[in-house]
Formats: structure tokens, C-alpha cells, sequence
């Protein structure tokens, strides 16, 4: 069992078992997360907060007893309030000692390529997979020995309107950390500090990518890696576009 717990934890639960309710949370394949032995969770992250992961990490801490220990933005290690935040959560900011510690535990690791880059941006670019060359994920499910375990989902690019490339803006500006600096619209007025749009959002588990696995990518071999990295990309776009189509007709 990992060490998170306290008040952040506390927080966390009631906030998205909330949340969840509001937009009527629905996922479909958790079955293959539930299986003994550590998984790497790879997803889109839409919007800022990633809502959709977030309430799925409600629901495994329900059924495993313990949130996945989501990597985020190192920023939230730099300051004293955040990392004990962080540490209640259970969340690291790199590969380090407490993922090897959770694997040996055999409880999953949650990954999102696109970070800020991919969740910051206009309502132009909605439901667009956009990681770039970002292949450090790969290296750590290959340090590890960790399946790969596509997750994306509906609704959760239309929680809030996005109006501009927060990602690009932040770094026009020279914010420190990378940080973004991003306008976006909620039900309630601008994000932060408004509720979401309480939009239906329906996730998508997908079968695990095992390839890489007993050695056979050399995490040095940068092609392998990155014909790996568009496979994983793909299977992320695929079951968005195939949650989008499923919520179209229903």
C-alpha cells in the first residue's frame, strides 16, 4: 500500500467523486486495470486538469485502494505547499525511487505525453493527440517492464472553451518552469475558478501494448522508440475517436 493519504488525499476523493456525478462519468474496459501487477496508463490530456484521469483515479483508489501514481509537471516539486500535496497524492514528478517502490508494489503508473502542450490549447484543437517527440514515457515502461495501457476518452476537451495556446503563450513570455498562461471559460466564469461545463464524459480503456517488453526495444534505439511512440499515440487517437462516435449516435 503507498504512503499517500491525509488531507490532499481526503480533498481529492470528495472533489472528484463530485465531479463525477456532474458529468455523469462513465468508463468502459476498467476490467483490464484491475488484473494483478503494475501498468503504465497512458492518456490525452485534455484541458488544464485532465478531469476524465482524474475521476478514473477515483475509481481505481475504490477497487485497488490506492490513486496511480500520476507523473506531472516538476513545478509542483519546486514549492513546499505543492509537494506536500503531491506526496498526499501519492504523485512524483519524475522517475525515481518511489515509481520503482510503487512497481515493486505492483500499483500503476499514470503518464500523459502531452501535458500543458496538449491541454492548453484553443478550442480549435480539441480531441488531437499532440506529443510531439516526447519519448521518455517509453524509456520508463521499458526500465520498469511496464505494459502499456492507451486510455483516452470524450467530453473532457469540452469542459471548458478554451481561447487561446496557453502552452505557446507561456513560453513567449519566458514564464518560469514552462508553465502555461491560458484563458479559458467555464460554466461558471473563467477557469479557475469556475465549475466545468457539465458535459457527459465517457473514458475508454484499451488493450495493453506489450511489444517493448523482455528486451526487445533497446531503449537507446531512438527508431524503435518512436515507431513504438506512434503505435501508442494511434491507439490513444483511436479510442477517442471511436468514445467521440459512441457518444454521437447515443
Amino acid at each position: 500500500m503507498s504512503q499517500a493519504g491525509g488531507v490532499p488525499l481526503a480533498t481529492w476523493l470528495a472533489a472528484f467523486r463530485l465531479l463525477r456525478v456532474w458529468h455523469r462519468y462513465e468508463v468502459r474496459g476498467l476490467e483490464g486495470l484491475l488484473s494483478p501487477g503494475a501498468k503504465l496508463l497512458v492518456a490525452y490530456h485534455g484541458r488544464p486538469l485532465a478531469l476524465d484521469q482524474c475521476m478514473l483515479t477515483v475509481t481505481l483508489y475504490e477497487r485497488l485502494g490506492y490513486l496511480p501514481h500520476g507523473i506531472i509537471h516538476g513545478y509542483f516539486g519546486q514549492n513546499r505547499l505543492l509537494r506536500w500535496v503531491i506526496d498526499g497524492l501519492g504523485f512524483v514528478t519524475g522517475d525515481g525511487a518511489e515509481i520503482a517502490d510503487a512497481v515493486a508494489r505492483g500499483e500503476h503508473v499514470l503518464v500523459q505525453p502531452g501535458g500543458t502542450r496538449e491541454g492548453c490549447r484553443s478550442f480549435r484543437h480539441r480531441y488531437q493527440v499532440d506529443w510531439g517527440d516526447r519519448l521518455g514515457y517509453l524509456r520508463l515502461a521499458i526500465r520498469h517492464g511496464l505494459p502499456i495501457v492507451p486510455v483516452a476518452g470524450t467530453g473532457v476537451d469540452d469542459t471548458y472553451l478554451g481561447l487561446n495556446d496557453g502552452y505557446a503563450l507561456g513560453r513567449r513570455l519566458g514564464v518560469p518552469a514552462g508553465l502555461p498562461v491560458w484563458l479559458g471559460l467555464g460554466a461558471t466564469g473563467v477557469w479557475p475558478l469556475s465549475l466545468p461545463f457539465p458535459v457527459k464524459v465517457t473514458q475508454l480503456i484499451g488493450a495493453p501494448i506489450e511489444r517493448h517488453l523482455e528486451g526487445r526495444i533497446d531503449p537507446a534505439d531512438r527508431a524503435a522508440l518512436q515507431e513504438l511512440h506512434q503505435e501508442v499515440r494511434g491507439a490513444v487517437q483511436s479510442l477517442m475517436d471511436r468514445a467521440r462516435g459512441q457518444r454521437e449516435v447515443a
